[in-house]
């Protein structure tokens, strides 16, 4: 074992050993709790709990000064192995019902002949370990409560709802106070909270959970990155189409959808239609989950030639998706929302080079964002899974040609990747974008991703050089994944400090007083005609309430006039974030201004 194994080993046995403390000093603090599970985590740990009473932060300075106190008594860890019978006894005498639950499926599933338990000090529990020795051996300053969070037994929604306790562990304060500091800055950037103070989306429950509302300022950014993504998609050749929000349920079963994501749609709507003859004909339709079914027909919809392909189909669709109500959250999962999507029919010998177009349209729009921190993921099928049949198209050879297609393209692009066996789609494998946030989370936001199973399920095909019928692959694509959540990963990563080209309100005008207000009015009006989004700042306030107000808004351009500026014909610009304002003609902001708007420009353009 090296230095660090030896390191991630004794920092591991920590933070276990410190989620039984946890435990212990609950149960000090509420008798008659019941225990679930407590894992160490990547950044510390956390224990699920059926509190007798509840828990909050607020009760987390006694709770910490008790676990404080069990790790100065030096409390040793036992382990103690019993049969499997006396350890189902046990538990039933410690009033642990999930744990006895827990501890019946690993003996049936694995075949145990017996069961460990640890204790320290009065506290027992079922566990396979490893632990430090004693209390003793665990940093008194190096671990901090962090939130309350509410948690179904086993991750599944039909169980019942626990309370989770989670936090930070590490080996030094030092290490702690970086975690803090990153979680504050987490927390500064959610976007939930920006998006309450900048007016940029609403959940009603009225309208019901997952189902946003685009306010006006949020709309803009929407539109933007429509605008972004529709001129790139031109540019490289695409053609856009539009789409009902419902189908027939055949449809879904014919493409699989039924089978593989049933779960993930909305209930059926029955409706009786009456037919040409004058018979009552019962139907069935669903709301779309996704839009590929519907661009499938257009592309079935006329005899196709090899000539013709590849042949690329664009739509901002709208889909829907029942996630559980535990996943649900503000803009990132959502049940409605807006898919960056198309679809890309092409032959075997054109996928590869229809993955690298893709792959180089994802890096200019990457470019353009200033997005830079992010890894490539292969996600692949997993034969081995056991609810593979459930997951995913049971064609073995056609997923191992195509998993040898995208990792060939890889590595004739020399990108590194991550293999990720079992994050397949169910039609075909992928390729995940995987951003390092910058409030400290991994998650995919973009995908490309090869059919090979639908479009012969649906009788696509083209006419080949060889004047025979053949099937098309589909390259499903969403550089922007869908507009919801990539909205809220850039409302994180520019914190609400949006570029001018993407900010809700690009110029804001102010009045050193009421007496020059023809000419901030003549500005605006001016900014507005040439399709700046551009506004009077109230005309009642002090310039110093103009600009808190315009600074707490985060609007990236201020302009402030008063008698110089109008006798000069100039204007004084105090950019978000730079302390030195700088005066300089109408004239020559107005053209800064439309070149950095044109450019889409991280910074201004002077």
């Amino acid at each position: 074992m090296n230095a660090a194994d030896s390191s991630e080993d004794a920092l591991y046995r920590t933070r276990h050993s410190l989620a039984h403390v946890l435990a212990q000093a609950v149960l000090d603090m509420r008798p008659g709790t019941t225990l679930g599970f407590g894992p160490p985590i990547a950044d510390g740990f956390y224990y699920d709990f059926i509190l007798s009473e509840p828990i909050t932060e607020d009760d987390f300075p006694a709770l910490e000064q008790r676990m404080r106190r069990i790790l100065k008594k030096g409390q040793r860890f036992y382990r103690e192995d019993l049969p499997v019978a006396d350890a189902f006894a046990r538990l039933d005498e410690m009033h642990e019902p999930y744990k006895r639950e827990y501890a019946a499926e690993l003996v049936d599933k694995n075949s145990l002949p017996s069961l460990s338990f640890y204790r320290n000090g009065p506290f027992l529990d079922m566990c396979e370990g490893p632990h430090v020795d004693t209390t003793r051996d665990i940093p008194r300053d190096a671990f901090k409560l962090r939130s309350v969070a509410g948690a179904y037994w086993r991750g599944d929604a039909d169980n019942v709802m626990m309370t989770r306790i989670y936090a930070w562990a590490f080996a030094d304060k030092a290490s702690l106070d970086a975690a803090v500091s990153a979680y504050e800055l987490a927390q500064e950037r959610d976007h939930k909270k920006l998006g309450r103070e900048l007016d940029l989306f609403l959940i009603d429950d009225d309208v019901g959970r997952g189902l946003p509302l685009w306010l006006p300022h949020g709309t803009v950014i929407r539109d933007e990155l429509e605008k972004l993504a529709v001129e790139l998609e031109f540019k490289a050749g695409y053609e856009r189409v539009a789409t009902p929000h419902i189908a027939k349920a055949d449809l879904y079963d014919r493409t699989g959808h039924l089978a593989h994501y049933k779960d993930s749609m909305y209930p059926p709507m029955e409706v009786i239609e009456e037919s040409a003859d004058g018979e009552s004909v019962r139907e069935t339709y669903m709301l779309r989950p996704m839009n590929c079914p519907h661009h499938h027909k257009i592309y079935a919809s006329r005899l196709r030639s090899y000539r013709d392909l590849p042949l690329r189909l664009a739509e901002y669709g709208d889909v829907y998706r029942w996630e559980a109500s535990g996943a649900v959250s503000g803009l990132a999962r959502v049940r409605g929302m807006s898919m960056n999507d198309a679809h890309i029919y092409c032959t075997e010998d054109q996928v590869k080079d229809v993955f690298k177009e893709v792959i180089s349209q994802y890096d200019e729009a990457y470019r353009i964002l200033g997005l830079n921190d992010y890894g490539i993921r292969l996600s692949r099928w997993d034969p081995d899974d056991p609810k593979g049949r459930e997951k995913y198209v049971d064609a073995p050879e056609a997923w191992r040609r195509t998993e040898q297609i995208i990792a060939e393209l890889l590595a004739e692009m020399n990108i590194d990747y991550e293999d990720a066996p079992g994050e397949a789609a169910f039609y075909g494998p992928k390729i995940d974008v995987q951003f390092h946030t910058v409030t400290g989370r991994d998650e995919t936001v973009s995908t490309v991703q090869l059919d090979f199973a639908v479009p012969p399920r649906l009788g696509l095909t083209y006419v080949g050089p060889d004047g025979a019928e053949h099937t098309p692959y589909c390259v499903h694509r969403a550089p922007f994944s869908t507009h919801e959540r990539f909205t809220a990963f850039l409302i994180e990563h520019f914190g609400g400090a949006f570029p001018t080209w993407l900010a809700p309100v690009q110029v804001q005008v102010l009045t050193v007083s009421a007496q020059f207000g023809a000419y901030a009015r003549e500005i605006v009006d001016r900014l507005r005609g040439r399709f700046v989004r551009a506004e009077l700042a109230s005309e009642s306030d002090t310039v110093s309430k103009k600009v808190r107000d315009g600074t707490t808004r985060k609007i990236p351009n201020l302009l402030i006039v008063g008698e110089r500026e109008v006798a000069d014909r100039t204007v004084t610009l105090r950019r978000y974030g730079v302390k030195q304002q700088t005066t300089m003609p109408l004239d020559t902001f107005e053209a800064a201004l439309g070149k950095t708007i044109a450019m889409r420009s991280l910074t201004f353009e002077l």
